[in-house]
């Protein structure tokens, strides 16, 4: 089976990629995963630094930033796949 590269970098098969963000979907669409996603929002990407974080720092936090931005990343892959399986035309991103 064909391979490709990922949303996180990693060659996998598209069924699996698929597999992976319909997985990420389910956890974070109940009203539970949404009220945590919520909040990892609000401690990484809404969180605004100071001038003097050291760049030990802000590696860090660019790392959980990336992570909550691929968290949702995947979950609008999901939707996606959702709207192209249903014949829905909606396009919003």
């Amino acid at each position: 089976m064909a391979r490709h590269l990922s949303l996180d970098g990693f060659t996998r098969t598209k069924t699996d990629d698929l597999i992976i963000s319909r997985n990420i979907e389910s956890l974070f669409k109940s009203p539970t995963g949404e009220a945590v996603l919520q909040y990892l929002r609000s401690i990484t990407i809404e969180a605004v630094s100071g001038p003097n974080i050291s760049s030990e720092e802000l590696r860090h936090i660019e790392g959980q930033r990336y992570l909550v931005g691929l968290i949702e990343r995947r979950m609008k892959q999901s939707e996606k796949a959702k709207d192209v399986g249903s014949g829905s035309t909606n396009n919003s991103e």
